[in-house]
């Protein structure tokens, strides 16, 4: 939702194996910056990715993984929560 944003290139990804699709190592040396919704998540990729997040900045968002994709309260909530670090 963020790649209409002028000056941000996005990509997204699951972390786990029945994502649409799985994080990459690839997808974590291009990122500069990484979110995650809930802290269950930064603590997975950190256990699962370790080696790979040197230098990378990962910002939890703290919003709830219960939406569905697209859903327009999780719209209005990455915007809120994620916007400012976009700008």
């Amino acid at each position: 939702m963020f790649s209409s944003w002028s000056g941000v290139e996005t990509d997204s990804a699951g972390l786990n194996q029945d994502a649409v699709v799985e994080l990459s190592r690839d997808q974590i040396e291009w990122a500069t910056v990484i979110f995650v919704m809930e802290q269950t998540h930064k603590n997975k990729l950190r256990k699962k990715y370790r080696d790979a997040l040197n230098g990378k900045r990962i910002i939890c968002l703290g919003i709830p993984d219960e939406y569905e994709c697209m859903d327009p309260d999780l719209i209005r909530l990455l915007e809120a929560n994620a916007g400012p670090f976009l700008r």
